[in-house]
């Protein structure tokens, strides 16, 4: 592992990737080789967690493609020099900022969006001038068998890298000097990550998840809601970090929205949601039988059907629970399991979802500005989108990350590039003055010269 850290800084060092040429030409290759293997992409992800090639392309790979666009579209913009005013006081003289790269990234990308998660950060970093080593999960072994085989074959090593191997490995990896950390995972083990980096003073950016709130008020549109919260629920059979994971909704409009969810899934997925195919699974068998635990000890009003032999679980709706110590509200569901909790007044809401960890997402359902502004600015989460779930994260120029518990440090688009990236300041002094009152001995007309300019 040392060694191919030393590898890829001697690399760095030399100066080939803060060539914007050099780093376009990167961003090349890993978009023709995502083009022209995305068969081969998408048949892996239906090997690791049953999505079907359409669900793959439009939640993976198409975001993918659309971020490498985005990269070289803005790279030359992104990169360039930022003027800023500079005081009076330090006349005759010119600020700027410039972006320049960490050095070498080490980018750890979770089993749920396994091609999502690991490429879009890659190509933030490489957009950025950085050398990247890659770890991914082993819960998505096809997908990582794919993606280190496509990198081989277009990156020396020596500029990005996959490193495989068990718990000992990571282990051993979070405890290099790497000059930058991006986790994407669990909140568990992203202390992990924070901690084992805080020996070397790695700066860290932790993409997390926790119990994204989605509230649903009166003033609803009740058929749309549910159809789109049922799109943000099955979307990888529920397990995305930003998916909904509990519903607060009106008392008035809850048994309206149970019929209308109910109606959205069989449309969606027909009458045995288990039995269908594009339907995603749950990654392996433990995970089932979490999830199943869930089912076993609250009251299902929809849904509530498994199948053991393919990991499948229905969309389902949980009433009639006490969220304070249901099981199904202590943790993040990461499944297809919505659990409901009615409320009568905004301020309900705000108190529940306050008094919580601050969430990755929350879902506001209103036709109300009022309300959708209050909520807006009241809930603290590390990303928002109204009257939809999900699909917030699909829009380049907005930076997608948590808060508190929920993680730390943001990308997408260009806050991406600047999360791979230090911000320099640089000050450029004229050498055609040297004004006198900065340098002792200090007299009395010096003071005031200062005084009046630094006031």
């Amino acid at each position: 592992m040392q060694e191919i850290l030393n590898k890829q800084r001697r690399f760095f060092m030399s100066g080939s990737t803060r060539d914007l040429d050099y780093r376009r030409d990167a961003l090349k290759r890993l978009q023709t080789v995502l083009r022209d293997h995305g068969t081969k992409l998408e048949e892996a992800l239906q090997a690791d967690l049953g999505k079907s090639p359409a669900e793959s392309y439009m939640c993976e790979l198409g975001m993918c493609m659309n971020s490498v666009r985005e990269a070289l579209k803005h790279l030359k913009k992104w990169a360039a020099p930022k003027r800023v005013s500079t005081p009076i006081s330090q006349f005759p003289a010119s600020s700027f900022i410039m972006r320049e790269p960490y050095g070498v990234a080490l980018i750890i990308s979770p089993w749920n969006y396994p091609l999502l998660l690991s490429m879009d950060p890659l190509i933030s970093a490489l957009a950025a001038g950085n050398c990247c080593v890659l770890r991914f999960s082993s819960n998505a072994p096809c997908t990582a068998g794919v993606l280190t085989e496509l990198i081989a074959s277009i990156f020396p090593p020596e500029y990005v890298t996959v490193v495989g191997g068990g718990t000992d490995v990571a282990a051993q990896l979070l405890s290099l000097p790497f000059d930058t950390i991006f986790f994407t995972g669990s909140p568990n083990v992203g202390r992990q990550v924070m901690q084992a980096a805080a020996a070397n003073l790695v700066p860290v950016t932790l993409e997390l998840g926790g119990k994204s709130p989605c509230i649903v008020d009166a003033t609803a549109n009740i058929s749309l809601a549910a159809r789109r919260i049922a799109f943000g629920k099955t979307l990888n059979a529920g397990q995305t970090c930003v998916a909904p994971d509990y519903l607060l909704i009106h008392r008035s409009v809850k048994q309206q929205f149970i019929t209308e969810y109910a109606a959205a899934i069989h449309e969606m997925l027909g009458e045995k949601p288990a039995n269908n195919l594009q339907y995603a699974r749950i990654v392996n068998e433990r995970h089932f039988r979490r999830l199943f635990g869930l089912l076993r000890e609250a009251h299902v009003c929809f849904g509530g059907g498994t199948r053991e032999d393919t990991l499948r679980i229905e969309p389902t709706l949980l009433d009639e629970l006490d969220p304070d110590i249901a099981p199904c509200m202590q943790e993040e569901i990461f499944g297809p399991i919505l659990p409901m909790i009615p409320f009568d007044t905004i301020a309900e809401v705000e108190q529940f979802i306050q008094s919580r960890p601050k969430p990755l997402a929350c879902y506001i359902f209103t036709a109300e500005r009022r309300v959708e502004q209050r909520l807006l600015t009241s809930v603290s989460s590390g990303g928002a989108c109204v009257n939809d779930t999900i699909v917030h994260l699909a829009v380049p120029n907005l930076p997608f990350g948590g808060v508190g518990q929920s993680g730390m440090g943001a990308y997408h688009g260009v806050t991406g590039f600047n999360t791979f990236t230090h911000a320099k300041g640089v000050l450029r002094r004229s050498t055609v003055l040297d004004f006198p009152f900065r340098y002792a001995p200090f007299s009395l007309w010096k003071e005031k010269v200062l005084r009046f300019f630094l006031h």
